[in-house]
């Protein structure tokens, strides 16, 4: 059994390692080369793309980085999977999106905004995701 004073003195031991290691940890992670959010490719098309995507209110429905609705796919890695095209004619789409029985919205999207969007979708899939590469919505049919 340990007495009061050395309770004491190992509390208080216990409780400043963890409070180093922890700050160390957090200096460590605000290191300028542990970098992962791909800052320095943000240009005024990927800015536009994200407003589109926020004005549209997409992250109702939609996922990227597992964040928002899971009603639709998730969108972080869209375009590697599917490709520009692809991801250009559904927002450019004038009739209602409808694949697996789930209907999305016609944006009808000129050529100009969908390629906003898709520049916002590259910058998104080129994040650093700790090898988390392949984030899937828990309503797919397939998790692989």
């Amino acid at each position: 059994m340990l007495s009061k004073s050395q309770a004491r003195a190992f509390f208080l031991g216990g409780t400043l390692v963890t409070f180093l290691i922890f700050i160390g940890l957090t200096i460590y992670s605000f290191m300028p080369r542990n970098d992962q959010t791909n800052y320095k490719a943000i240009d005024k098309q990927v800015v536009r793309g994200k407003e589109i995507w926020e004005h549209n209110n997409c992250m109702g429905c939609h996922t990227i980085m597992g964040e928002g609705g899971y009603y639709a796919p998730e969108l972080t890695k869209v375009i590697e999977r599917r490709g520009e095209g692809y991801v250009k004619a559904v927002l450019m789409s004038p009739v209602p999106w409808s694949p697996n029985g789930r209907k999305m919205v016609a944006y009808n999207m000129s050529e100009k905004d969908a390629e906003a969007v898709v520049a916002y979708f590259k910058w998104i899939g080129k994040i650093d995701l700790n090898g988390f590469d392949r984030i899937v919505s828990p309503l797919a049919k397939e998790n692989n």
